[in-house]
């Protein structure tokens, strides 16, 4: 599993006309799935996350967490993060996980977010969807599993 994490001030996402998440300030997490991913990717990974200290203390420090600052989680899936165009033009996503085994593994993440007491909005999985955020910093991290 491979997220990408942007520390943002506010962010949602649309369907269609309908806002389907909306956070305040905390993390705008974009979520992909491969092949190979299981249940440990995804609770790694949500332990990460939740954890990750990328935000500042009174210090001007970033020694807090999005769960020690209070803040929320805005989810997204993204089959794009497994895209490669190492070859022509066109990528190819043909490492990113079927839907029905990406879409289990995503709904487990952010399961386990919400486990560790925090607020996670989320977009409609396989939905075209429009993302905007107002990213806090910028910050930005990408974290994978495998790594």
């Amino acid at each position: 599993m491979k997220v990408v994490i942007q520390r943002c001030k506010h962010a949602q996402v649309v369907v269609g006309e309908q806002v389907t998440g909306e956070i305040g300030q905390g993390l705008m997490v974009l979520v992909g799935v491969t092949h190979e991913d299981e249940t440990k990717d995804a609770v790694y990974l949500a332990e990460k996350v939740a954890g990750l200290r990328i935000f500042e203390d009174d210090d001007h420090k970033m020694n807090l967490s999005v769960q020690d600052m209070g803040g929320s989680i805005l989810s997204v899936s993204q089959f794009t993060l497994y895209g490669d165009s190492r070859k022509g033009k066109r990528p190819s996503f043909m490492a990113a996980a079927r839907p029905e085994a990406a879409q289990k593994l995503y709904e487990l993440f952010n399961a386990e977010l919400r486990s560790r007491g925090l607020s996670v909005e989320t977009g409609i999985f396989g939905a075209d969807m429009d993302v905007s955020l107002t990213n806090w910093g910028p910050v930005t991290l990408i974290l994978d599993s495998r790594s």
